[in-house]
């Protein structure tokens, strides 16, 4: 999945431009705000939800991929392992999806914006998956399919309460049924795609692959999602990452035509460029010649009317004596003049 996804999702794309925070920020706000309250409005039915839980439940055992139960019995069994797992299942996608995103705008300036356009992709999918299929996490079945919410059995040790992640009080703020696609395990492979192809370091390269891997299992262990959730979340990525350079090209018509119909202070929001009057629009450009003064090519050194060079030969084309500029030397004898003469004739 990495080798297929990266090579299109992260190709640098032709702005033309570093991108700009002021402009990046606000956008980057908008589109989580979006997919926030998004969670909130696609709610679904409970009954519905568990539904669909027991059915990718009944579906895993089939295929004989249930990992869920014995991770989640080693996580529960285990306070050394469940809670640090409950600690980086409530705030690692937080932290890391950011910083990694900052380094991408601070090291990879010209890969950064398919990376932020891949990412939007996906979240944006995921949303969808959650509208169409809301899905009951296995720590809210009920207990006899044998899960235990390890999130409740260690909430004295952290911040979160019955809503996962949620910070106490908080829980009528999020939605517990959003389990289909895991964005958790979806965020944490483009974080790790971007770590292991541009990382330099072995150690950055080594942690883009550790932190899916370990997310995937945090997530399972912790009984917040099914092993086919993450299955879908990587789905969403790769579907995001196809979409990346459509979605770019229509961005870039959107900007165009609103630079056309929106002149003066707004066009530079739809800039392609540095705004007009920086530093950087005003900086020339390196080996580019000035329209108004003509290149000296003699390097200050001139000729007068009528005088010629010594040893100067002139044209094939012109007559004995002659000059290069196709004036005849005055008062000059041809026979002295001619290139065929002797040099003590000259």
């Amino acid at each position: 999945m990495p080798h297929a996804i990266a090579p299109t999702a992260t190709a640098p794309t032709a702005t033309g431009h570093r991108p700009r925070w002021w402009t990046e920020l606000p956008l980057i706000a908008v589109v989580y705000a979006l997919y926030s309250v998004g969670r909130l409005l696609v709610r679904g039915d409970v009954s519905t939800a568990v539904d669909h839980g027991l059915a990718i439940l009944r579906l895993e055992q089939a295929l004989y991929l249930n990992a869920e139960h014995p991770l989640n019995r080693l996580f529960t069994s285990t306070p050394s392992l469940g809670i640090p797992a409950d600690f980086a299942y409530a705030s690692l996608h937080y932290a890391v999806t950011p910083a990694v995103l900052i380094w991408m705008f601070r090291r990879r300036s010209a890969l950064y914006r398919s990376a932020r356009v891949w990412l939007m992709n996906s979240t944006l999918l995921g949303l969808v998956g959650f509208s169409l299929m809301p899905t009951c996490p296995p720590r809210l079945l009920d207990a006899s399919h044998g899960f235990v919410d390890t999130m409740a059995q260690y909430s004295a040790y952290g911040w979160w309460g019955q809503g996962a992640s949620a910070p106490r009080g908080l829980s009528g703020m999020t939605n517990q049924y959003a389990a289909m696609p895991s964005l958790h395990v979806g965020w944490s492979l483009w974080c790790g795609i971007l770590l292991w192809r541009h990382g330099r370091h072995p150690l950055v390269r080594a942690a883009g692959v550790a932190y899916p891997l370990l997310t995937t299992v945090i997530v399972m262990g912790t009984a917040n999602h099914y092993f086919l959730d993450a299955v879908a979340g990587a789905a969403v990525m790769g579907a995001g990452a196809l979409l990346v350079k459509p979605v770019t090209r229509f961005a870039d018509q959107v900007k165009a035509w609103g630079a056309a119909r929106f002149p003066g202070p707004v066009a530079v929001l739809f800039a392609a460029g540095p705004p007009h009057g920086s530093a950087a629009a005003q900086r020339p450009v390196s080996g580019a010649v000035s329209a108004t003064a003509p290149p000296n090519v003699s390097s200050g050194c001139k000729t007068s009317p009528g005088e010629r060079i010594p040893g100067q030969r002139t044209t094939s084309a012109d007559p004995p004596g002659t000059a290069v500029d196709g004036a005849s030397a005055d008062g000059a004898d041809p026979a002295a003049t001619s290139d065929d003469a002797p040099a003590a004739a000259r």
